[in-house]
């Protein structure tokens, strides 16, 4: 089967090289026994290439069964996979067949599977190396013909440093890798897909399809979709359903995009310092030491230019990038001849400099944060989980919030 007749089959809509390139390789892989790993971020439709792989192999007629690692609680995990006997564990009243005995000569998608436990992942490793498992509380091994593929959104060779993944499983694994590329990298599929959506939700809806204006659709292509495929088709939904008018514009689909990342705090945002067991507080003092640094840097570069040009000609410094400057010396470099005035940085840094030495460190970042946290609760009519998401926090971490600031 070709990539074209595997994208009307399955509903794959997209021509970037990348996406067509994952296509090829999964069709190519289908016909072998080859263990197959599909890396993407969440919500670039990676369960679709495990479906294309199974119904174009010997094993078509075989079970096909997707599990969601993440989903099965970890002391459970086992019993599903591998079965277990009867009287193995409280609750065990009969034994159980896991997905390893009943997909016996058919394939078995292992979605999420950076979220299994270290133990399970040695068993995982065994049986993908020899097709040989143990269930639970039996002491048999067992024997099965499965086809493994696995997909995960997780950094794996990160999380075989931080010891949360097995090096030889995920070698195992990665026998062939297909990689499937973020919404924002295949930008001329975005409309594809936009126009898909609008179009089936009118279908399935008995209304009329929504459109785009040229500048909606340059602000639909430049977003950046960190829900991917997912998160387009949600919006192109909501769209569909709120709005009465068909014809959409620019400022009316901005309304249902997130706000963009560099309206947010850096304490809400910077997630990557956060998993690396930075507090909160940890990040408030990195914030404030890297804006006296900055002030500091522009001190040296201001004493610089007074110095090696005597005269500063005013057009050049305004407006100043410092945040709080003394209002009598703005006053007095506005209305005095810009060309024989010779203005006095320093009086300007060492006001700055005064005024963040006496006003609390956190109060403004405080107040912003506040602020931040207000608008997040208005924009989502009060809903905290919505809000929490918008602003990159947990929901129990803005309950806190909420609680330690007052806010109403």
């Amino acid at each position: 089967m070709d990539v074209q007749s595997i994208k009307r089959t399955f509903g794959i809509i997209g021509n970037d090289p990348q996406l067509l390139h994952a296509i090829e390789i999964a069709a190519q892989v289908a016909n072998t026994d080859l263990t197959v790993l599909i890396t993407g971020e969440s919500g670039t439709g990676k369960d679709v290439f495990p479906k294309i792989i199974h119904q174009n192999s010997a094993r078509k007629h075989g079970q096909y069964f997707a599990i969601n690692c993440g989903a099965i609680p970890e002391g459970t995990i086992d019993s599903e996979l591998f079965g277990h006997e009867k009287g193995s564990f409280t609750g065990a009243i009969a034994e159980r067949k896991g997905y390893f005995e009943i997909a016996n000569e058919g394939t078995l998608f292992l979605d999420e599977v950076a979220e299994l436990p270290l133990s399970t992942q040695a068993r995982l490793l065994r049986v993908l190396e020899n097709g040989e498992y143990i269930r639970v509380g039996g002491s048999k091994v067992m024997k099965t013909n499965v086809r493994v593929v696995a997909a995960t959104n997780v950094d794996l060779p990160q999380a075989i440093q931080k010891g949360k993944f097995r090096e030889d499983l995920y070698y195992r694994l990665n026998t062939i890798p297909i990689h499937i590329p973020a919404l924002r990298e295949r930008k001329g599929d975005i409309y594809l897909l936009f126009r898909k959506f609008a179009s089936d939700f009118a279908e399935r809806s008995h209304i009329p399809v929504i459109t785009l204006t040229s500048e909606a659709v340059k602000v639909l292509e430049n977003y950046r979709w960190d829900g991917n495929v997912r998160q387009l088709k949600n919006v192109t939904e909501q769209i569909s359903i709120i709005e009465q008018q068909r014809v959409i514009t620019d400022l009316v689909l901005e309304r249902y995009l997130p706000n963009k990342i560099d309206n947010a705090l850096p304490v809400l945002f910077q997630k990557e310092d956060i998993a690396d067991g930075m507090s909160e507080r940890d990040l408030l003092y990195k914030v404030l030491f890297e804006m006296k640094h900055d002030i500091a840097e522009l001190r040296n570069t201001v004493n610089e230019l007074t110095t090696h040009q005597g005269i500063i000609n005013t057009n050049y410094i305004e407006p100043t990038p410092v945040a709080h400057i003394n209002e009598a010396v703005v006053s007095r470099v506005r209305h005095e001849d810009p060309v024989t005035i010779e203005p006095d940085y320093t009086e300007i840094l060492s006001n700055e400099e005064e005024h963040m030495e006496h006003t609390p460190e956190t109060l403004s970042l405080e107040q912003n944060e506040i602020e931040m946290i207000r608008r997040a609760l208005e924009k989502y009519n009060g809903k905290r989980k919505d809000a929490a998401k918008e602003l990159g926090i947990s929901e129990r971490t803005l309950y806190r919030k909420i609680n330690t600031f007052g806010i109403k």
